[in-house]
């Protein structure tokens, strides 16, 4: 299954008979998606920079939590909020546990607290986790590498943080990787992740953005 990051919150991931998008933007924020072919496109929450849904054909849209199942793709939505005060300030956002060919990928949306102990035990040991580390309006550095530590991935690749073009104020991913002690090599076009087979230590894998 391959991951790519087109950018802020959102990612292609392409299994072998089935394609999800999360979180696709508006070109408003400074980065263009072209149309993208997918058979469900996730949404965290109802903030323009994430719902921009129209840029996905024909995608089955998921836009809460739940249980779904789609083209062999399973998804489970749990609610969270995308601030510390339970809502009060940004109101709630989505965590998305999303399975496509045996590889489970978790995509935290703005989460803007550390997870409870329940919410963290269902998307325990994941494979791949998408986290938000550019702070500002969600978790910042030191909160994502410490949800990172709850978590216990196999791969950790950080998003919503500032990029050449986006017009959002964000830190850079900068902060994180030195929070988690991690030296920055090249960033990598795509992140491609097979079925887990037993123990593995958790890599953090940097991708470049692919939206224009």
């Amino acid at each position: 299954m391959d991951v790519t990051w087109l950018g802020h919150g959102c990612f292609r991931l392409r299994g072998r008979s089935a394609a999800v998008v999360t979180d696709p933007f508006p070109p408003t924020i400074g980065l263009k998606l072209q149309k993208l072919d997918a058979d469900l496109v996730t949404v965290s929450h109802e903030h323009d920079n994430h719902n921009y849904t129209q840029a996905v054909r024909d995608g089955y849209e998921i836009r809460g939590p739940g249980e779904y199942e789609v083209a062999g793709v399973s998804v489970i939505g749990f609610p969270t909020y995308h601030d510390s005060e339970k809502g009060a300030t940004r109101g709630r956002n989505t965590v998305y546990l999303i399975e496509i060919d045996d590889v489970r990928v978790c995509h935290l949306g703005d989460l803007g607290h550390r997870l409870d102990d329940t919410d963290a035990e269902t998307v325990s040991s994941v494979d791949v986790l998408l986290v938000p580390v550019g702070g500002r309006t969600a978790i910042d550095a030191a909160q994502a590498a410490e949800v990172v530590r709850q978590l216990e991935p196999r791969f950790v690749v950080p998003m919503h943080y500032a990029i050449p073009g986006l017009k959002l104020e964000l830190d850079s991913v900068d902060r994180f990787l030195k929070e988690m002690a991690v030296v920055a090599g090249e960033p990598l076009p795509k992140l491609s992740v097979q079925a887990s087979s037993g123990e593995y230590e958790t890599k953090v894998v940097v991708l470049e953005p692919r939206a224009g």
